[in-house]
Order: structure tokens, then sequence, then C-alpha cells
């Protein structure tokens, strides 16, 4: 650790530091993370008994826990040939002459936005993931709290001023600015002005169903907030746009006919072979594995076909078959969340996702919640969709226990066989409003991607799953997204992963089916909601 080591901090989100590009680990402490992050966003020379009133209060000893938390500092920041943290009996100082502050420096680059690329701007957006500091709130330090709220708000004004430019120079290019422009109507929901940009580029881009929907979307969200609905939103509608001949987010996707997966194996630490896939192109979005996948079986299917057009539209999408399923071995001995956590960790190595996106559905979202708890690093944003964090033996009543202890008792009889009548039991729970071609795909995928054993037994490591105790470690900005009538899932497992997790946003979506086919309306909300939280795509 020499005296040229770079130190860099990451504000825009939760507190990051890196030395060397390397990632430190922070004090346990959030009051110290506290006080480096105000010293860092601050760097001048404070009294002691001004940082004391700050941080702390009575009946604490303040000047006590201040020498407490100066130390950890020093033992993180300070070197034997570098001095970082300056300090004597009456100041302290962060000396930040080789330190770098992403917030720093995206103010620094606003300077003079006519000399920023337009991957530069969108480097920057990219740069902002999440709330100020998220998650270093001190309810109790009306002081600092207060500088934390002024200092989110310059943040926010700047992120605004990021997407403004970029909107400004990809105007002939909707698809591009469509994503920033959602974002500002999420920093600025009042704004019906910002609304209205949405609607125009959607106009513009032939998606006209989504436009009319966003109208009603914004002006009921302008009356719950009592905000004048200006005539400007109606306006926007009569942007001239494309007609489309076919619905919006299909002209947007390409057929899967035009598209190609590379299907490659790794193999798992004991052993396993694990069958992936990559399709696309752009940075990595990973797909952790659900109930239950087939990576050719449902490359065209009625029921993934729209998932997947969606998702490598501009990026590169991962999926896997999950152990014991698909294309990957289904003879296997341990079938564990720390089995599947252990699958998902060799599937991202062996495609070299070093930091990606991380998409949960249904069972997936536990092993996405517990391998961005071990991999906080390696994860940029999470979304996690009809998911639950206890699994059904965990969470359930005793009549639900005793009812689904029934059905796998049977499962292992009636799995396999030709007539779909005991899967189809399985099926309907999935798509309520599903059409036949849904029903009999689900029923083919069910036997035709693992045996009766095999899927009783994964039935039953779901059931005793549980991500409970350890959700509320995440430190990732996390969107959940629940059907508030899932007929599998029930909501309340969604809200319960959304109370757990800090600052996860939470998204009701009006659908009964717990995975969500290409023409229901839910669908086009669930899209809007992830297009906004992740952004675009290679950026």
């Amino acid at each position: 650790m020499g005296e040229n080591s770079q130190i860099s901090f990451q504000v825009l989100g939760p507190l990051r530091l890196t030395r060397d590009g390397e990632p430190l680990t922070l004090p346990q402490s959030k009051k110290t993370r506290a006080l480096l992050a105000f010293l860092a966003l601050n760097p001048k020379e404070y009294r002691r008994e001004r940082l004391c009133d700050l941080f702390w209060e009575m009946p604490d000893d303040p000047r006590a826990a201040l020498r407490w938390s100066l130390t950890k500092l020093r033992q993180l920041l300070n070197s034997p040939d570098r001095e970082r943290i300056v300090a004597n009996r009456e100041t302290v100082k962060l000396d930040v002459s080789d330190v770098s502050v992403d917030l720093h420096g995206a103010r620094a680059a606003l300077a003079k936005p006519e000399q920023l690329s337009v991957e530069a701007l969108e480097s920057l957006a990219d740069g902002f993931s999440g709330a100020l500091l998220d998650g270093l709130d001190l309810p109790r330090q009306p002081e600092y709290q207060a500088w934390l709220v002024a200092e989110r708000g310059e943040a926010e004004t700047l992120r605004a001023s990021v997407l403004e430019q970029l909107l400004s120079r990809l105007g002939d290019d909707p698809e591009k600015a469509i994503p920033h422009a959602r974002t500002l109507t999420l920093l600025e929901p009042q704004n019906d002005r910002r609304h209205a940009e949405l609607v125009r580029l959607l106009r513009h881009a032939g998606r006209n169903q989504e436009a009319e929907d966003h109208v009603q979307v914004a002006k009921s969200l302008l009356a719950e907030m009592e905000q004048d609905q200006a005539p400007v939103l109606d306006e926007a509608l009569q942007t001239p746009g494309k007609a489309p001949a076919v619905p919006d987010i299909a002209k947007a996707l390409p057929a899967t006919s035009t598209l190609t997966q590379d299907i490659r194996y790794c193999r798992a630490k004991d052993g396993v072979n694990i069958a992936y896939s990559t399709v696309g192109s752009g940075s990595p979005l990973v797909k952790t594995a659900n109930w239950l996948n087939h990576l050719e079986f449902e490359w065209d299917s009625p029921v993934w076909r729209h998932w997947i057009q969606e998702f490598s539209r501009d990026r590169t999408f991962i999926r896997y078959d999950e152990r014991g399923n698909g294309l990957s071995d289904w003879d296997v001995e341990e079938l564990s969340l720390d089995a599947f956590v252990n699958d998902l960790e060799v599937v991202v190595d062996a495609a070299e996702a070093d930091r990606f996106e991380l998409l949960g559905i249904s069972q997936g979202c536990a092993v996405a919640v517990a391998y961005a708890v071990r991999h906080p690093e390696r994860v940029s944003k999470l979304i996690l969709y009809g998911g639950w964090a206890r699994g059904w033996r965990v969470r359930g009543s005793a009549k639900t226990i005793e009812t689904i202890d029934a059905m796998l008792m049977l499962m292992k009889v009636g799995w396999g066989r030709n007539n779909p009548a005991f899967r189809q039991m399985f099926t309907s729970l999935f798509f309520p409003e599903g059409g036949p071609e849904h029903m009999d795909w689900m029923n083919e995928l069910e036997r035709n991607t693992t045996s009766p054993e095999t899927a009783y037994r994964i039935s039953h490591a779901l059931g005793v799953s549980d991500v409970s105790d350890v959700m509320s470690q995440l430190k990732v900005p996390t969107l959940i997204l629940h059907g508030r009538h899932d007929a599998m899932v029930p909501f309340s497992a969604g809200k319960e992963l959304a109370q757990g997790i800090p600052n996860a946003r939470f998204v009701p979506l009006e659908t009964k089916n717990h995975l969500m086919l290409e023409d229901e309306p839910a669908w086009h909300r669930f899209v809007q909601e992830v297009r906004s939280f992740l952004g675009g795509g290679d950026g």
C-alpha cells in the first residue's frame, strides 16, 4: 500500500470505497460511516466539538465516540507513508488531495457540458445508483439529517441536469432517450412537463399505446399530489407518431427467430454440469433460475419469449438451467438454497460478468438476495419479481403446509405421465388468466425438464429456503414487483421482501398470473418500471 494508491468514494447511492479499484470493507458503525462521508463531501477542517454535535448526543460520551470512530477511519485510510485522516486535539480533517469523489467529479464534468460526449453523459447518468448516501440516514441527529437532505436535493438536481443534456442530444433517437425521460418523471413526479416529454418520445418511437397509458398514469399521479393537470399532457399525445402495425412493445423487440443464443456449460463446485445461455449484446443482465427452466424449450415459447426479447434488446441477457432440470445435470446429490447460490456464482464467473444487473423471478428472488448479500461489489442493481424471502414451509400455516405436502407426495406418481391432469394443477396457479397455448406449453415444460423425483426434491428445498435473516444486509439498489392477486406466491410475501430490504422500491402489479403474459397491461407496466430503474443499456 504505497503513497500513490488511489482512494475512490462512491456516494451517489450507498457509500462505497475502493483502493486502486479494489473494494474496501467499511466500518460496521453507521455513525462512523456517516462521519467519513461527511468529511469526504466537505473537505475542510472541523473542530471536534462541531463533529460531536453533528453525530452524537447525550448521554453518550461524544468525544470518546469520535476518538473511536477516528481510530477506525485511520485504520481504513491511513498507511505508514500516507496520513489521510489529519487530526489533533482540537480539529479533524480528511486530506482529499489523492482522493476522488464521484459527486465532485460529476459536478466538475457538468461545468462544461458542451464538451461532454453522449457516451460521457450516459456514464455520468449510470453513476447515480440511488439516493446520495443511501442507507446513511441518522433521524436522531437533526443537524446531520438536514445536511444530508440538502445534499441529496443538490445531487438530484445534478442528476436532472445530466438527463436533460442527454435528452437534448438524443432527440432524434427516441429509443435511447426514453429511459432517461422515464427517470426524470420519477425524479420530478409533480412536473407535468417531464411527463409530457416522455409521452412525446413514446409517440415518436411509435409506442403509441404506452404513450396513452402514461398520460393516464401521469394524470392520476398529479391528481393524487393535488397538482394542476395542465393541457400539456393531452397536447403531447398529438405529437406526430409512427403507426406500428403490431403492438408497441412487440414493435420494439426482435423476434426470437432473429436472435441467436450461445449455450455453454460450466461446472459447479460439486461437479454438477450447469448449462447457461447468453443472447444479445451490451451490459450484462443475469436472470437467476426459477421453477422450472429449459434453455432450448423456452426459447420461442408463449411464456418466456417476450422476456427474452425484451431483456436482450440492449443488454447481454444471461440465463441458466438450475441443477436438476433443463439442460443441466438432473441426477444431483445436493438441492438447497446454498447450492443454488453456488451455481449462480459459477455461471457469472464462466460468463465473465464482473459487474451486472441481477433479475430474480419467483424462487430466483431468494437466490438473488443471498448472492447480492455475499457479493455486493458484483451486483449493480437488483430486480425481484413475484418472489419471497421465506419458503412455503417456513412462512405457511399448518393447513397450507399439510396441503402442499399432500400435493408433493402425489407429484412422485403423477408428474411424468403423458396425461397432464396432475401437472395442470400446478400450471393453473401460474396462469389463472392464460390461454390454452400457455397451459399446454407449461404442462410440456414440466414433463420434459425434470424427473418426478427431482421435481419433488426441488419443491422441498424451496420450501425450507429462507433469506429473511440476511436481506436487511443488502446494500444494492433494489426494485421489487409483485402481482396483487398472484395465485402462486401471495402478495404478502412480496411485501415482506420490500419491508425487509433497506430502501427497496415496491411496485404492485394488477395481475393474477404468476408469470406475466405478453398481452396483459401488467407486463407493459413491469417493462416500464424496470426500464426506468435500470436506465439505458450499454451506456
